[in-house]
């Protein structure tokens, strides 16, 4: 059983896959599963990946990394060569990602961008991420693209790739994320971050035609969507 409820089994993983080609896989990762083993975790997904393996038995691997309660997409390569492409590609931004979030609190401005750098505190046993003038550049461009309830539906497109870059840009603004346990005004379990990672595209190489994956809505934000003008018929 994983921490995201979901016990998962060859086929109900494979449910999962919103892309795959020769050279990867994109799954709809749940909020609340880790990625990888770190700390007092157990239950992960690389755990599961060899469910995914094929011909030679070697599982795919991670291309990047999403926050444990972050769901959506999140890339994997099958080969050595698509782990170094995609992790170039990654580190040199060139693959597009947009993710959704929904916020306590609406932004003055309608679209905009957040340039603050960010700065990791370590202290025994934990770190945290502050925004801080000699901090690494850190920039994300964001959208308002529905509100209700004093909340806010945000399009976010990272233009860096920090840890908890979104959580801490939007905390900066004063729209912390839903369920946020630790940027927001007081901290509240973990477990409820309204955070997707919505979409990536990307071009593996110039003669390949661009992948892209879409994530639906994960059932905890659907209400939260919802109640800011999400409809499943939108297409948006």
């Amino acid at each position: 059983m994983s921490d995201a409820g979901t016990t998962f089994t060859p086929a109900t993983l494979r449910a999962r896959i919103l892309h795959e080609d020769e050279d990867v896989f994109i799954i709809d990762k749940p909020a609340g599963l880790a990625v990888h083993k770190a700390g007092r975790i157990t239950d992960h997904l690389d755990l599961y990946l060899p469910f995914l393996a094929e011909g030679d038995g070697t599982p795919p691997r991670l291309a990047h990394r999403l926050d444990r309660d972050t769901a959506g997409c999140l890339v994997l390569g099958r080969s050595l060569w698509a782990l170094k492409r995609l992790g170039d590609m990654f580190a040199a931004g060139h693959v597009e990602k947009t993710y959704w979030a929904v916020s306590e609190g609406i932004p003055e401005a309608a679209e905009g961008v957040i340039d603050y750098p960010l700065l990791k505190l370590l202290i025994p046993g934990a770190w945290n991420i502050v925004t801080h003038p000699t901090g690494q550049p850190a920039v994300t461009e964001y959208k308002v693209l529905g509100t209700g309830n004093g909340r806010a539906w945000l399009e976010l497109r990272p233009r860096t790739g920090r840890t908890h870059q979104l959580r801490v840009h939007s905390a900066a603004i004063g729209c912390p994320l839903v369920g946020e346990p630790y940027y927001g005004p007081v901290r509240v379990p973990p477990g409820n971050l309204h955070l997707l990672a919505r979409s990536v595209t990307f071009t593996m190489a110039f003669d390949r035609k661009p992948v892209t994956a879409v994530a639906p809505p994960p059932p905890h934000m659907r209400d939260a969507l919802t109640a800011c003008g999400w409809t499943e018929q939108s297409g948006t």
